[in-house]
């Protein structure tokens, strides 16, 4: 089942309007989080230390102690905020938590970190819009000193919700558990590194249909049907693979030979530096790329391309093509020097795929990578509804739009992924 993924404006929208009084979605929060504290917990008979905020994560947090002090755990709160100044749903949490008799300190004890069993980060949630500073930015450092389990709230403070930048003193948590649905900052840019192992809970409520979910089968379900056992080569297509320039011919082989193994009918290899034949995958059929596209189904174009006159042309060829054509690499480069032809893309009367990475999609929207990094969804649906065409924002969480709208977080792959020849 895919899970899906709001942004912070869809998130308080969905808690205005169905948000349950009895009870009302702290105390469930709360509640949540201290059943996955007592599963952390392993046996650990040492203090549980909690770092509340001066927000409403601050007072799930204050829940959560609360529930575990009356639970018989030995509960330690560090809360530095004015109890008046809290929302008025966490300022009841805190005088629960205090009439619960949990002890309250304004600063970490004085105490080795192996004191404590579980460290509980309530410090900021999804409301955060810039660095932690003062005090709290030294909790941030004091809590990712700790060598035991750390459970974050919502999301891991200083960690933007929306787009996962980790803004200065940032948490980096061993577990978080994500109240009502998961949020898209947790599985792309900085946020696997900070939220470590993330956990859902939807408090009981119904979610509307998302836009933005993360990847999974469902997605694919219509197009993993079995091959009818007669059927030959020419039943499933021939793709065009266009690129090779002197010196990166690597890039299209790789490519081709993936195809193969992916099940494309006929493969043509268009290298524009030619070979005679690939040792590894003598299959692939290696002709001239201008006779690559005569009876292509479809076509990739831009592994070692190169950015030549001869490239361009080609680049220009496919821009018009009436099959479904995948744009990467030096042809996204290309279509971003050539803004009236990149211009084509939107009209074109078959399917358009485009696979930058982040300096590739910032060349697409004249924009600085760092622009495109600090808002990754919405750079990739940007291009998606420039072009109307299918983008995957490369990176960790790879971001997959469409031009209707909806996006995906793929969250497949490894940092063994960063080496030449992966495909970024």
């Amino acid at each position: 089942m895919s899970i899906p993924l709001l942004r912070a404006a869809e998130l308080r929208l969905l808690e205005t309007r169905h948000a349950p009084a009895d009870p009302p979605l702290m105390e469930r929060a709360g509640r949540a989080a201290a059943a996955l504290a007592c599963s952390l917990l392993d046996g650990n008979p040492a203090p549980v230390l909690v770092f509340a905020g001066p927000g409403n994560n601050g007072g799930d947090a204050l829940v959560l102690a609360r529930v575990l002090k009356q639970a018989g755990r030995a509960v330690h709160v560090v809360f530095r905020g004015d109890p008046e100044n809290l929302p008025p749903e966490a300022r009841l949490a805190y005088q629960a938590c205090r009439a619960a008799s949990a002890e309250f300190f304004r600063a970490p004890p004085d105490a080795p970190d192996n004191r404590y069993s579980l460290v509980i980060d309530g410090l900021f949630g999804i409301g955060l819009t810039r660095p932690p500073t003062g005090e709290y930015a030294a909790w941030i450092e004091r809590i990712n000193r700790f060598d035991g389990p750390v459970l974050a709230l919502d999301v891991p403070s200083g960690l933007a919700a929306d787009t996962g930048v980790a803004r200065g003193s940032t948490v980096r948590a061993s577990h978080t558990l994500s109240f009502i649905a998961g949020k898209p900052g947790l599985y792309t840019l900085d946020g696997p590194d900070h939220a470590g192992k993330v956990i859902l809970d939807t408090l009981g409520l119904t979610l509307p249909e998302a836009s933005g979910a993360l990847l999974a089968r469902a997605d694919f379900a219509a197009r993993l049907n079995p091959r009818p056992r007669n059927s030959h080569k020419g039943s499933f297509g021939s793709l065009a693979v266009i690129g090779g320039a002197r010196g990166m011919s690597g890039a299209a082989l790789l490519a081709g030979r993936a195809a193969l193994k992916l099940g494309a009918g006929r493969v043509y290899l268009g290298l524009l530096e030619p070979l005679a034949v690939d040792p590894l995958q003598p299959e692939l059929m290696l002709r001239p790329p201008e006779s690559t596209l005569e009876n292509a189904t479809a076509a990739v174009i831009g592994p070692g391309l190169g950015q030549s006159a001869a490239a361009l042309d080609l680049v220009r060829r496919l821009a018009s093509a009436e099959f479904s054509v995948l744009f990467d690499a030096d042809a996204l480069n290309l279509l971003a020097a050539h803004p009236v032809l990149a211009a084509r893309l939107a009209g074109r009367p078959a399917a358009t795929l485009l696979t930058p990475h982040p300096a590739e999609a910032a060349r697409l929207l004249g924009l600085s990578t760092e622009t495109v990094q600090a808002d990754r969804i919405t750079a990739a649906l940007t291009l998606a509804q420039r072009f109307k065409a299918t983008v995957a924002l490369k990176g960790c969480g790879t971001v997959l739009a469409l031009p209707d709208g909806r996006w995906r977080i793929n969250t497949s792959g490894n940092p063994g992924l960063a080496s030449a020849g992966t495909g970024d």
